[in-house]
């Protein structure tokens, strides 16, 4: 086994003293920041994305892979920084306006970040402004809007409709207790994400179609 699997093997074990020990090891042997990150760090999250969502593990075990995760990435940041290693993209993420439960989208995050994104997260109780500032300012490709409310929910479909009238919008992920596939097509959003391992294969393929359709 080479050092990277083992990093991988490391983060699925939530093992963070161990993955950035490796990492260091990893670098002193020669292996680039892009391959520790994506051949270790997002490999091991790879495996625990879909053991989550299959209800193999709980929200401890991802957790702890996903604080391993963040140290090997913290080992590994100087030399990402140097070699300007690209991100798959950016995700602007918040709970609506009025709401302010944290805990789903918090762990949508780590499955994003896990999965090689750059997350900008704007935090709770999020007004539908604060949104249309942020993608002015950050330019992101997806927006992911979270609402664990009922009575939120028309927030959320007041600040899908405003963000529908950009310009050049990202796209709208939206997830939550409350939301379903039924109110996802009803408010215009582009898709709808049961969990956090969902939301970030969704991600994956709004990207995918995003890719495809620039080279149209």
């Amino acid at each position: 086994m080479n050092v990277l699997e083992e990093i991988r093997d490391a983060v699925i074990d939530g093992n963070a003293i161990k993955v950035g020990e490796l990492s260091q090891k990893a670098i002193e042997e020669g292996c680039t920041a892009s391959q520790i990150l994506n051949d270790g760090l997002i490999a091991g999250m790879n495996v625990i994305g879909p053991r989550f969502k299959n209800n193999e593990i709980f929200i401890p075990e991802v957790l702890k892979s996903a604080r391993a995760m963040h140290t090997g990435m913290d080992v590994i940041k100087p030399q990402i920084v140097s070699s300007n290693i690209q991100e798959k993209g950016i995700i602007l993420i918040g709970t609506v306006a009025g709401d302010l439960h944290d805990i789903g989208k918090n762990m949508v995050i780590m499955m994003l970040e896990g999965s090689g994104y750059k997350v900008i997260d704007l935090g709770i109780n999020v007004a539908t402004d604060k949104f249309v500032e942020a993608i002015e300012q950050y330019k992101p490709q997806i927006v992911g809007l979270s609402a664990l409310l009922t009575t939120t929910m028309k927030q959320m479909k007041s600040t899908v409709e405003t963000l529908l009238t950009l310009e050049s919008r990202p796209k709208i992920i939206i997830g939550g207790a409350p939301i379903t596939q039924k109110f996802c097509n009803e408010i215009g959003a582009d898709a709808y994400a049961a969990d956090a391992a969902s939301a970030a294969e969704i991600a994956n393929m709004l990207m995918e179609s995003n890719a495809k359709a620039a080279g149209a």
